[in-house]
Protein backbone atom coordinates (compact mmCIF):
# COMPACT_ATOMS: atom_id res chain seq x y z
CA UNK A 1 0.00 0.00 0.00
CA UNK A 2 1.08 3.55 -1.17
CA UNK A 3 -0.07 7.02 0.69
CA UNK A 4 -1.15 9.16 -1.21
CA UNK A 5 1.58 12.19 -2.09
CA UNK A 6 -0.40 15.07 -0.32
CA UNK A 7 -0.11 13.56 3.03
CA UNK A 8 2.63 14.71 5.04
CA UNK A 9 4.51 11.59 6.59
CA UNK A 10 3.85 11.51 10.32
CA UNK A 11 6.20 12.96 13.12
CA UNK A 12 7.75 9.90 13.50
CA UNK A 13 7.91 8.07 9.93
CA UNK A 14 10.35 10.51 8.77
CA UNK A 15 13.91 9.33 7.74
CA UNK A 16 16.19 9.63 10.50
CA UNK A 17 19.73 8.31 10.54
CA UNK A 18 20.60 5.35 8.23
CA UNK A 19 20.51 2.29 10.05
CA UNK A 20 23.39 0.33 8.35
CA UNK A 21 22.19 -2.91 9.44
CA UNK A 22 24.61 -4.47 6.79
CA UNK A 23 27.10 -3.53 9.64
CA UNK A 24 25.39 -5.15 13.12
CA UNK A 25 26.83 -8.90 12.12
CA UNK A 26 30.51 -7.03 11.95
CA UNK A 27 32.60 -8.74 15.04
CA UNK A 28 32.66 -6.27 17.89
CA UNK A 29 30.84 -3.72 15.94
CA UNK A 30 29.09 -2.45 19.36
CA UNK A 31 32.14 -2.56 21.18
CA UNK A 32 34.43 -0.47 18.40
CA UNK A 33 31.43 2.34 18.62
CA UNK A 34 31.55 2.52 22.21
CA UNK A 35 35.51 3.10 22.69
CA UNK A 36 35.51 6.08 19.65
CA UNK A 37 34.59 9.37 21.09
CA UNK A 38 33.29 10.72 18.38
CA UNK A 39 30.20 8.32 18.80
CA UNK A 40 26.64 9.86 19.88
CA UNK A 41 24.77 8.58 22.36
CA UNK A 42 21.69 8.51 23.02
CA UNK A 43 20.79 8.05 26.58
CA UNK A 44 16.93 6.48 27.82
CA UNK A 45 15.83 6.34 30.93
CA UNK A 46 12.27 4.83 30.33
CA UNK A 47 11.06 6.46 27.33
CA UNK A 48 12.37 9.45 28.41
CA UNK A 49 15.39 11.49 26.47
CA UNK A 50 17.57 14.17 27.46
CA UNK A 51 17.25 17.25 25.35
CA UNK A 52 19.25 20.11 24.57
CA UNK A 53 16.46 22.33 23.59
CA UNK A 54 12.16 21.53 23.74
CA UNK A 55 12.59 20.64 20.40
CA UNK A 56 16.40 19.08 19.89
CA UNK A 57 17.84 15.60 21.66
CA UNK A 58 20.80 16.04 23.84
CA UNK A 59 23.91 13.69 22.55
CA UNK A 60 26.59 12.50 24.59
CA UNK A 61 29.70 10.92 24.10
CA UNK A 62 30.09 7.41 25.12
CA UNK A 63 32.37 7.94 28.62
CA UNK A 64 29.16 10.23 29.81
CA UNK A 65 26.89 7.40 29.40
CA UNK A 66 25.71 5.21 31.97
CA UNK A 67 27.63 2.12 32.13
CA UNK A 68 25.47 -0.55 33.14
CA UNK A 69 22.57 0.30 30.63
CA UNK A 70 21.54 -2.08 27.40
CA UNK A 71 23.71 -0.65 24.29
CA UNK A 72 22.88 -1.13 20.87
CA UNK A 73 24.13 0.02 17.39
CA UNK A 74 21.38 2.69 16.01
CA UNK A 75 23.48 3.27 12.76
CA UNK A 76 25.01 6.30 11.23
CA UNK A 77 24.56 9.78 11.26
CA UNK A 78 24.87 12.00 8.03
CA UNK A 79 28.08 12.38 8.43
CA UNK A 80 29.35 9.10 8.77
CA UNK A 81 29.35 9.01 12.77
CA UNK A 82 28.27 5.64 14.54
CA UNK A 83 25.11 5.92 17.16
CA UNK A 84 24.26 3.98 19.33
CA UNK A 85 21.57 4.02 22.34
CA UNK A 86 22.29 3.31 26.13
CA UNK A 87 18.87 2.60 27.38
CA UNK A 88 17.83 1.92 31.28
CA UNK A 89 14.73 1.19 33.10
CA UNK A 90 13.17 4.18 34.40
CA UNK A 91 13.94 5.63 37.82
CA UNK A 92 12.63 8.44 39.59
CA UNK A 93 16.65 10.26 39.37
CA UNK A 94 17.57 11.38 36.18
CA UNK A 95 21.20 9.71 34.59
CA UNK A 96 22.02 13.34 34.39
CA UNK A 97 21.49 16.76 34.28
CA UNK A 98 20.33 17.68 30.47
CA UNK A 99 20.47 21.41 29.41
CA UNK A 100 16.50 21.04 28.52
CA UNK A 101 15.33 18.30 31.13
CA UNK A 102 14.11 14.99 30.01
CA UNK A 103 10.96 14.48 27.78
CA UNK A 104 9.26 11.57 27.07
CA UNK A 105 8.59 10.23 23.39
CA UNK A 106 5.25 11.50 23.53
CA UNK A 107 5.61 14.80 24.87
CA UNK A 108 8.09 15.63 22.55
CA UNK A 109 8.36 13.27 19.77
CA UNK A 110 6.13 16.03 17.41
CA UNK A 111 8.62 18.76 17.84
CA UNK A 112 11.70 16.89 16.55
CA UNK A 113 14.01 16.99 13.77
CA UNK A 114 13.67 13.69 11.76
CA UNK A 115 16.61 12.61 12.75
CA UNK A 116 16.42 13.36 16.32
CA UNK A 117 12.92 11.76 16.39
CA UNK A 118 13.64 8.46 14.11
CA UNK A 119 16.70 7.88 16.66
CA UNK A 120 14.34 8.57 19.31
CA UNK A 121 11.77 5.80 18.70
CA UNK A 122 13.94 3.53 17.05
CA UNK A 123 16.41 3.30 20.62
CA UNK A 124 12.48 2.80 22.26
CA UNK A 125 11.64 0.18 20.69
CA UNK A 126 14.96 -1.90 20.25
CA UNK A 127 15.61 -0.90 24.00
CA UNK A 128 11.99 -1.93 25.53
CA UNK A 129 12.97 -5.03 24.05
CA UNK A 130 16.36 -5.82 25.32
CA UNK A 131 15.00 -4.25 29.09
CA UNK A 132 12.18 -6.62 29.28
CA UNK A 133 13.04 -10.02 26.86
CA UNK A 134 16.09 -11.65 28.31
CA UNK A 135 15.24 -14.54 28.19
CA UNK A 136 14.20 -17.63 26.02
CA UNK A 137 10.34 -17.70 25.90
CA UNK A 138 11.23 -21.67 24.39
CA UNK A 139 13.32 -23.06 27.06
CA UNK A 140 13.86 -20.04 29.61
CA UNK A 141 17.33 -19.92 30.10
CA UNK A 142 18.74 -16.37 29.94
CA UNK A 143 19.76 -15.12 26.18
CA UNK A 144 23.11 -13.55 24.61
CA UNK A 145 22.66 -10.11 22.80
CA UNK A 146 23.93 -10.60 19.19
CA UNK A 147 24.26 -8.60 16.19
CA UNK A 148 24.76 -5.25 18.19
CA UNK A 149 21.80 -5.43 19.62
CA UNK A 150 19.59 -6.24 17.39
CA UNK A 151 19.05 -9.96 18.19
CA UNK A 152 19.35 -12.70 21.15
CA UNK A 153 20.55 -16.40 21.19
CA UNK A 154 19.65 -18.79 23.00
CA UNK A 155 23.06 -20.85 24.25
CA UNK A 156 21.09 -23.56 25.85
CA UNK A 157 18.27 -24.47 22.78
CA UNK A 158 20.18 -22.33 20.03
CA UNK A 159 17.03 -20.51 19.18
CA UNK A 160 17.13 -17.37 17.81
CA UNK A 161 15.23 -14.23 19.00
CA UNK A 162 14.43 -10.81 17.21
CA UNK A 163 12.52 -7.69 18.37
CA UNK A 164 8.63 -7.82 17.79
CA UNK A 165 6.15 -5.54 16.13
CA UNK A 166 2.35 -5.91 16.67
CA UNK A 167 0.69 -4.31 13.69
CA UNK A 168 -2.46 -2.05 14.36
CA UNK A 169 -4.58 -0.29 12.79
CA UNK A 170 -6.28 3.17 13.82
CA UNK A 171 -8.93 5.11 11.91
CA UNK A 172 -10.63 8.49 11.71
CA UNK A 173 -14.10 7.82 10.48
CA UNK A 174 -15.99 10.89 7.95
CA UNK A 175 -19.30 11.48 7.16
CA UNK A 176 -20.77 9.78 3.89
CA UNK A 177 -23.52 13.01 4.34
CA UNK A 178 -22.28 15.44 6.22
CA UNK A 179 -18.32 16.26 4.41
CA UNK A 180 -17.31 18.50 7.51
CA UNK A 181 -17.81 15.56 10.08
CA UNK A 182 -15.37 13.67 11.61
CA UNK A 183 -16.52 10.82 14.27
CA UNK A 184 -13.86 10.63 17.08
CA UNK A 185 -14.18 8.32 20.16
CA UNK A 186 -13.74 8.64 23.67
CA UNK A 187 -11.62 6.27 26.12
CA UNK A 188 -12.62 4.29 29.34
CA UNK A 189 -8.92 5.50 30.34
CA UNK A 190 -8.82 9.07 29.56
CA UNK A 191 -10.51 11.98 31.84
CA UNK A 192 -11.95 15.37 30.71
CA UNK A 193 -12.93 16.03 26.89
CA UNK A 194 -10.38 13.94 25.04
CA UNK A 195 -11.32 12.74 21.68
CA UNK A 196 -9.19 10.42 19.29
CA UNK A 197 -9.79 8.21 16.58
CA UNK A 198 -10.61 4.28 16.84
CA UNK A 199 -7.79 1.86 16.75
CA UNK A 200 -6.76 -2.00 17.71
CA UNK A 201 -4.30 -4.72 17.24
CA UNK A 202 -4.88 -6.89 14.11
CA UNK A 203 -5.68 -10.08 14.67
CA UNK A 204 -4.80 -13.71 13.93
CA UNK A 205 -5.41 -14.32 9.96
CA UNK A 206 -6.48 -11.01 10.41
CA UNK A 207 -6.25 -8.57 6.68
CA UNK A 208 -5.64 -4.61 7.90
CA UNK A 209 -9.38 -3.41 6.09
CA UNK A 210 -10.78 -6.20 8.39
CA UNK A 211 -9.52 -5.23 11.30
CA UNK A 212 -10.44 -1.84 10.82
CA UNK A 213 -13.99 -2.70 10.04
CA UNK A 214 -13.83 -4.94 12.97
CA UNK A 215 -12.28 -2.09 15.46
CA UNK A 216 -15.15 0.36 14.10
CA UNK A 217 -17.83 -1.67 14.61
CA UNK A 218 -16.98 -2.96 17.74
CA UNK A 219 -16.21 0.43 19.53
CA UNK A 220 -18.30 2.96 17.87
CA UNK A 221 -21.65 0.48 16.29
CA UNK A 222 -20.48 1.78 12.45
CA UNK A 223 -20.10 0.04 9.50
CA UNK A 224 -17.43 1.18 7.68
CA UNK A 225 -17.08 1.95 3.55
CA UNK A 226 -14.35 3.34 1.52
CA UNK A 227 -11.20 2.58 3.67
CA UNK A 228 -8.47 4.33 2.53
CA UNK A 229 -4.95 3.67 3.70
CA UNK A 230 -3.20 6.83 4.95
CA UNK A 231 0.43 5.98 6.22
CA UNK A 232 2.39 4.25 9.61
CA UNK A 233 4.45 5.05 12.06
CA UNK A 234 5.99 3.36 14.71
CA UNK A 235 4.98 3.65 18.33
CA UNK A 236 6.72 1.77 21.02
CA UNK A 237 3.67 1.61 23.66
CA UNK A 238 4.21 -1.08 23.95
CA UNK A 239 6.29 -2.50 20.06
CA UNK A 240 2.99 -1.24 17.74
CA UNK A 241 3.10 -0.45 13.88
CA UNK A 242 0.51 1.70 13.67
CA UNK A 243 -1.13 1.73 10.56
CA UNK A 244 -3.53 4.66 9.64
CA UNK A 245 -6.36 4.72 7.83
CA UNK A 246 -9.81 7.06 6.68
CA UNK A 247 -12.93 5.55 6.04
CA UNK A 248 -16.45 6.31 5.54
CA UNK A 249 -19.32 5.16 7.77
CA UNK A 250 -22.47 3.99 6.19
CA UNK A 251 -25.04 5.20 8.47
CA UNK A 252 -23.79 8.44 10.69
CA UNK A 253 -27.16 7.66 12.69
CA UNK A 254 -25.67 3.70 13.88
CA UNK A 255 -22.67 5.46 16.16
CA UNK A 256 -22.86 4.61 19.47
CA UNK A 257 -20.16 3.79 21.67
CA UNK A 258 -19.46 0.56 23.02
CA UNK A 259 -19.41 1.50 26.72
CA UNK A 260 -16.77 -0.67 27.70
CA UNK A 261 -13.52 0.76 26.15
CA UNK A 262 -14.91 3.70 24.49
CA UNK A 263 -17.63 5.66 26.84
CA UNK A 264 -18.56 8.15 24.25
CA UNK A 265 -18.43 9.00 20.09
CA UNK A 266 -19.32 11.85 19.03
CA UNK A 267 -19.62 13.34 15.85
CA UNK A 268 -17.48 16.80 15.63
CA UNK A 269 -18.04 19.89 12.93
CA UNK A 270 -14.71 20.89 10.97
CA UNK A 271 -14.90 24.35 13.33
CA UNK A 272 -14.41 22.19 16.57
CA UNK A 273 -11.88 20.17 15.46
CA UNK A 274 -10.12 23.43 13.99
CA UNK A 275 -10.48 24.97 17.49
CA UNK A 276 -9.17 21.39 19.21
CA UNK A 277 -6.23 21.49 17.04
CA UNK A 278 -4.96 25.34 18.38
CA UNK A 279 -5.79 24.95 21.86
CA UNK A 280 -8.99 27.13 22.08
CA UNK A 281 -11.52 24.99 23.29
CA UNK A 282 -11.87 22.65 25.96
CA UNK A 283 -11.94 19.61 23.37
CA UNK A 284 -8.46 17.75 23.68
CA UNK A 285 -7.05 16.10 20.55
CA UNK A 286 -3.46 13.78 20.43
CA UNK A 287 -0.50 15.07 20.79
CA UNK A 288 1.64 15.80 17.92
CA UNK A 289 3.68 12.72 18.05
CA UNK A 290 1.12 10.19 17.26
CA UNK A 291 -0.59 9.59 13.99
CA UNK A 292 -3.75 10.29 15.07
CA UNK A 293 -2.99 13.84 15.18
CA UNK A 294 -1.57 13.20 11.33
CA UNK A 295 -4.63 12.17 10.63
CA UNK A 296 -6.86 14.34 12.06
CA UNK A 297 -5.20 17.45 11.12
CA UNK A 298 -4.94 15.99 7.27
CA UNK A 299 -8.45 15.48 7.78
CA UNK A 300 -9.21 19.40 8.78
CA UNK A 301 -6.98 21.03 6.24
CA UNK A 302 -8.44 18.99 3.42
CA UNK A 303 -5.32 16.40 2.73
CA UNK A 304 -6.96 13.63 2.99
Amino acid sequence: MTAPESTQPPPLARFGLDRAAEERATPARLEAARSDAATRVLVLNGDAAPLSRRDALHWVGPGAAPQDAEWAFLGRDGDGTAVLAAVLARTEDEPFPAPAGWGSLRTVGGLLSARDAGAFVEALSLGRWLLEAPFCPACGARTEIRDAGWSRHCPSCGREHFPRTDPAVIVAITSARHPDRLLLGSNALWTGDRFSCFAGFVEAGESLEAAVAREVREEAGVEVVDVRYRGSQAWPYPRSLMLGFLATAADDTAAEADGEEIVAVRWFERSEIGAGLAGESDLLLPGAASIAHSLISDWYSGAE
